[in-house]
């Protein structure tokens, strides 16, 4: 029997409960059996400029999951040059783990992009895609996918970052551990 993973991936710069909600949320309604947070090198989607680097993007995620048995991080992404598609990284780990069903999580604003995303025909043949619902954004595709209702917490890692560059409090939207390593290590401006 195949071994259920869920991949969550994105910049996680830095990770919140946002993330770890909808983890939560797809791990229990689908059945999962793990959860992997995957960070990605550079996105094709967008720049990253928040001047933290893939060892600081790493080490929060690690400490955001810390004591969740069935989260886990996959940094095939963030061990890449360059830009990161889904389709490679999928190709290459189930190949690498023919035993693993996977279940790709992204935001309605992905599941909007998805006509977009390098090589889609084949992809959704790797995957099962999984669309959780986010403010101001329709879960409609003329692609394959699953839907999760998770609740609804307008928590974004930019607005997290500029928080923090004002000075401003970001207790509560992400865990204790991520904001001692935040405020430690002088990132986003603190």
């Amino acid at each position: 029997m195949k071994r259920k993973v869920g991949i969550l991936g994105g910049t996680f710069d830095p990770p919140h409960f946002g993330h770890l909600i909808i983890a939560n949320e797809v791990l229990e309604q689908f059945g999962l059996d793990e959860i992997m947070f995957m960070p990605n090198h550079e996105p094709p989607h967008k720049e990253r400029r928040s001047g933290t680097t893939g060892q600081d993007r790493l080490t929060m995620l690690e400490l955001a999951i810390d004591g969740h048995p069935s989260f886990s991080i996959e940094t095939f992404e963030l061990n890449q040059e360059g830009r990161s598609y889904t389709y490679n990284t999928m190709r290459e780990l189930s190949e690498k783990n023919p035993d693993n069903e996977y279940y790709f999580i992204i935001g309605a604003d992905m599941v909007e992009y998805l006509p977009h995303w390098y090589n889609i025909e084949e992809l959704i043949k790797l995957v099962q895609f999984v669309g959780t619902n986010r403010p101001n954004h329709r879960l409609e595709t003329p692609y394959p996918i699953s839907f999760v209702e998770v609740p609804m917490i307008e928590i974004s890692s930019s607005m997290i970052r500029n928080r923090a560059q004002r000075g401003s409090s970001i207790r509560y939207l992400l865990p204790e551990a991520v904001i001692r390593y935040i405020e430690e290590n002088h990132l986003y401006g603190t």
